[in-house]
């Protein structure tokens, strides 16, 4: 196959680009030059898109001995990805960049140009498996799996996706870089957001939203323990940071349990008032599996995996919890996956709206838990917008 590789500048992309060269490929390196201003963005170990990156990938694809260039894909990453992550959190959603980054940028925009151009397939560095079966897996590395990432993927995309190293340890990788005199070898991995040079979210945030004062409140009580500066720099789950001026009575901590956009308030309560059992979710991307189906499904990147009971309708996803989970936060992503012992294989994924606790009737399907929650219940998590059809592939 002619195959674009998208070289980042890690060790990763280019062990995976060095063996698609040697499985017979016809290989073409190329990176992709996300930042308007490249040395706005992160640099070193803490950077995944800066000048020093993309001398790193052609340095790599010189060692290899493959054609490389650079993709200008700044307005389009900045549009997409960056543009989606300030709007997520003014909506009292949690975004995650990694995951748009794949669905826009990495297996859309740049499939699409590379299909246009003549290329049958992009080979990129994550980890996760592939196979002949055409379905998605876990890597064999589950500390650096990243099929999570890659869950919103459609068939089409897939079809045309290449993924080298879900078969290998980061280890192993790391090893064989060596071997093969890649410079990137002892590279640390990049970490955390790309494009917020100084690792502060909270201060990116408000430089683009600006400061809008609201209250934080007891949700159970409804009294007012403290003020923020913007709704926006708050996540459910979250514990530091919260400066209340009332303690608790008990002494314990007080985590958010839900953000409203529309009132610019922030709900706060103990740990417990986290727990969700019902989570709804929009925009699903759904591989075939037919529905209701006993799988286990993952909420947020690195998080553990729950058991549930998953319906996918017109309406969306609905998962039935079969243990309450905590810090479920709208606009992460729900992945449900299949357990194997070839590789959990992934059914498919959608955008969570909200967690719920309490009684919901599973034979109604996601209908039901989309309308709101029912009087024994409690809400968690804000909704995420108009829910959107469910596309099977």
């Amino acid at each position: 196959m002619r195959v674009l590789a998208a070289m980042s500048g890690g060790v990763d992309s280019a062990v995976a680009a060095a063996r698609a060269r040697d499985a017979g490929h016809d290989v073409t390196g190329v990176h992709l030059a996300l930042a308007r201003n490249p040395q706005t963005y992160r640099t070193g170990a803490r950077g995944c898109c800066t000048l020093e990156d993309s001398r790193d990938a052609r340095r790599a694809a010189d060692v290899i001995g493959i054609p490389f260039y650079v993709w200008d894909m700044a307005e389009q990453f900045h549009d997409d990805v960056v543009d989606d992550f300030v709007a997520e959190y003014a909506a009292g959603r949690t975004p995650n960049p990694c995951l748009r980054c794949n669905e826009k940028i990495k297996f859309a925009a740049v499939l699409d140009r590379a299909v246009a151009l003549g290329f049958d397939a992009v080979v990129t560095g994550h980890h996760a498996r592939l196979g002949p079966d055409g379905l998605l897996r876990r890597s064999v590395d589950i500390a650096k799996d990243q099929s999570y990432v890659l869950a919103v993927l459609t068939r089409a995309q897939l079809d045309r996706a290449v993924f080298p190293l879900g078969d290998s340890t980061k280890e192993r990788v790391r090893a064989e870089a060596a071997e093969r005199g890649l410079a990137v070898a002892d590279k640390p991995d990049s970490h955390d957001i790309c494009f917020i040079a100084d690792g502060d979210t909270k201060g990116f945030l408000a430089e683009r939203l600006g400061e809008a004062p609201g209250d934080i409140v007891d949700g159970r009580t409804g009294s007012v323990l403290g003020r923020h500066d913007g709704a926006y720099a708050y996540t459910i789950g979250q514990r530091k940071g919260l400066d209340l001026r009332v303690p608790a009575p008990d002494g314990r901590p007080r985590y958010v349990l839900s953000i409203t956009p529309k009132t610019n308030t922030v709900t706060v309560g103990p740990r417990e008032d986290l727990a969700v059992d019902t989570v709804t979710a929009i925009r699903p991307i759904w591989h075939g599996e037919r529905t209701p189906v006993e799988c286990e499904v993952q909420l947020r990147a690195h998080g553990e995996v729950v058991p549930a009971a998953v319906t996918v309708g017109p309406d969306g996803l609905v998962a039935h919890l079969r243990e309450p989970a905590r810090g479920v936060a709208a606009g992460q992503a729900i992945v449900a996956y299949r357990p194997d012992p070839d590789g959990d294989i992934v059914l498919g994924s959608a955008t969570i709206a909200s967690g719920t606790l309490g009684p919901v009737d599973p034979a109604k399907g996601a209908a039901s838990a989309s309308g709101g929650v029912g009087s024994a219940g409690h809400d968690v998590a804000v909704g995420a917008g108009r829910v959107g059809s469910v596309r099977r592939d």
